[in-house]
């Protein structure tokens, strides 16, 4: 039975966070680097496998009550990456930049996240992380420990936690859709 306040029984997964939150390791190290390198060039094939078949109708379903749709959830995917690699360029170019954040919610209800097919964004996703997972594999310590100043979170974040945390970011959105696809049966 639905609980009136609308919570979930405390052993029902979270959809928000269907993989939990991402959480930094206290000490980052090159497994660590090379295990979210390999996520992040692996992450366009596992989106394009979980919308692989998908209707229009099956597009156009949110992933949770009061969610994105699965299209805006892929299209949200190459717009955070397209910022996520800007934001790499920038702090591997400039001393500690800082970086321009942008309204998440309000860019998923644009019109082409909406309504567009997800073809484009995968496919602009293949091309993106082709070329961030080489730039990746080619920094050393340094590099590595190079930042980048993210206002919204008030601090300075290291280019190896970003790696990790985008890592985790489309793993995180490829579970939405893979944990609807297994609910709904599809």
């Amino acid at each position: 039975m639905p609980n009136p306040e609308g919570e979930r029984p405390a052993n029902a997964p979270d959809p928000r966070y269907p993989i939990g939150h991402f959480e930094v390791p206290g000490s980052i190290t090159t497994a660590h680097r090379d295990g979210w390198v390999g996520r992040i060039a692996a992450q366009p094939e596992r989106l394009r496998r979980a919308v692989a078949g998908l209707t229009n109708a099956q597009l156009d379903t949110p992933y949770r009550d009061g969610g994105w749709t699965v299209r805006q959830v892929v299209h949200h995917v190459a717009d955070s990456h397209l910022n996520a690699y800007t934001r790499l360029r920038l702090a591997l170019t400039e001393d500690a930049p800082t970086i321009k954040p942008y309204d998440e919610a309000r860019w998923a209800a644009l019109e082409d996240a909406r309504r567009m097919p997800p073809g484009p964004s995968l496919s602009l996703l293949d091309g993106l992380h082709a070329r961030w997972t080489a730039l990746l594999e080619t920094l050393g310590e340094a590099e590595w420990a190079r930042t980048f100043v993210h206002p919204a979170l008030g601090r300075a974040m290291a280019l190896d936690e970003a790696a990790g945390m985008y890592a985790w970011h489309g793993d995180h959105h490829a579970a939405h859709i893979e944990s609807l696809r297994e609910r709904k049966g599809w």
